[in-house]
């Protein structure tokens, strides 16, 4: 075991990680603790934790560590250091505390519900589904039998999710209504979208729509069987690319019987370029956003950029409130950072992208990568070369399944009597169907 008496971990995954900090790297040391962690010494992995928090400045992380590493078997400590963990957004190395503070307390409802929060923010709903149902006997409907539901969703279990609803009352707390509408909401869309697709753990576009509401019109031609299951990692968009989500996106608008009256455009360059090219295609009027417009379509090309345009996030949280006959549309969604409103229609899920008139890498003369100008011709223009781009798709490596429009369609007609009801809250996990990803 480890010994007060000296004040470095003995773990190979730990030292390695104290080593990246006495370099003076935090984020080396923290991507070392990414995974693997569960079964870490908890003595040590509170030392180099508190280390790390010192050298951020994370006072109350470092002091809730230093009393762990003091007193590791003591359940308090194990839940203060746990809490902390999670408030600075590290839960991976919260799990091993409250689960050892929850062995020692297994009738302790905030123990129980913490390990929860930390499953749940790590995307490891299946292991919040097996604790809960572990301490069945001890839960309350509100909040424990609905994290029970919501988790079982998350996991993919949705004849666990479907039993466990059916016990779960009208809560008494106002305060769940919102929780309790969105969860039935989830649901109700599952019920509409398993007659005609699998619903599995590779069913991404089925399972967007489930947690979600999204319908996803394209899916990545690369890496389906490699990790990716219809994600884009790292990708450096095309006009092609751009025409092939508008057409997709037009599909839609059809198959749901929806008809729009005018394109909204957003204030970004990338937003006003997509919406441009949308109202030519669409033979629509472009007309500068209000949030209060009915009937039309708002186009976004990267909600994430909306954030940082003048007045964006006041826009993101009108948008966040459904306006009737309103579609919100984003071609090129961030699956790894989500935007805080969650879109009607995505073109594509990325970690990481870059707009075609955005400077683009490319090999230079000397064969090394260098990234070019950006395209600063009037947005018009741009749109232009978009209505003019090819739109037929990418053969890619031939292992992502065939998705020709007619599939898609298929789908908005089976789920569109579940298609824009409910707010748009923002996606907090991946859900079902995991991908790869770069850190």
């Amino acid at each position: 075991m480890f010994s007060r008496r000296n004040r470095r971990p003995r773990t190979p995954e730990l030292l390695d990680a104290w080593q990246a900090l006495e370099e003076g790297d935090i984020p080396g040391a923290l991507r070392r603790l990414r995974n693997g962690t569960d079964d870490l010494p908890i003595d040590e992995l509170a030392l180099v934790t508190a280390r790390a928090a010192r050298s951020a400045g994370f006072d109350d992380l470092s002091t809730a560590a230093d009393a762990l590493t003091a007193r590791p078997a003591k359940a308090r400590a194990l839940y203060d250091f746990g809490y902390a963990c999670i408030e600075r957004g590290v839960p991976y190395l919260a799990i091993p505390a409250l689960r050892e503070a929850l062995r020692q307390a297994p009738d302790s409802a905030g123990i129980l519900r913490e390990l929860v929060s930390a499953y749940e923010r790590e995307g490891r709903h299946r292991d919040a589904v097996d604790i809960l149902t572990a301490h069945e006997s001890t839960l309350v409907d509100w909040p424990d039998r609905y994290l029970l539901v919501f988790n079982a969703l998350m996991a993919g279990d949705l004849a666990l999710a479907r039993r466990h609803h059916a016990r779960l009352p009208d809560p008494q707390d106002e305060m769940w209504l919102p929780a309790q509408t969105r969860q039935r909401a989830m649901l109700e869309r599952a019920a509409g979208a398993e007659a005609l697709t699998p619903l599995d753990a590779t069913d991404l576009r089925g399972w967007q729509y489930v947690i979600g509401g999204t319908v996803l019109t394209t899916l990545s031609p690369y890496g389906f069987d490699a990790g990716m299951t219809g994600r884009f990692a790292w990708l450096q968009d095309t006009h092609d690319q751009c025409l092939r989500g508008l057409l997709r996106l037009k599909a839609v608008l059809g198959a749901a019987g929806a008809h729009p009256t005018s394109v909204s455009l957003l204030p970004d360059r990338g937003s006003r370029i997509l919406g441009l090219a949308a109202a030519r295609l669409l033979e629509l009027p472009a007309k500068p956003f209000a949030p209060d417009r009915e009937d039309t379509v708002v186009i976004a090309y990267d909600l994430n950029e909306v954030a940082g345009a003048e007045q964006g996030p006041e826009i993101l949280g009108r948008l966040y409130e459904r306006t009737p006959g309103q579609v919100l549309h984003e071609h090129a969604s961030n699956w790894t950072d989500p935007p805080v409103v969650t879109a009607d229609s995505v073109t594509l899920l990325h970690q990481s992208a870059t707009a075609p008139w955005e400077g683009q890498l490319r090999a230079g003369e000397d064969g090394l990568a260098e990234r070019g100008a950006p395209d600063s011709r009037p947005e018009e223009e741009i749109a232009a070369d978009i209505l003019a781009a090819d739109p037929t798709p990418d053969d890619g490596d031939g292992a992502t399944p065939a998705d020709p429009v007619d599939k898609l369609t298929d789908f908005v007609s089976a789920v569109r009597d579940t298609w824009l009801r409910g707010d748009r809250t923002a996606l907090a996990s991946t859900g079902p169907v995991s991908s790869s990803r770069f850190l």
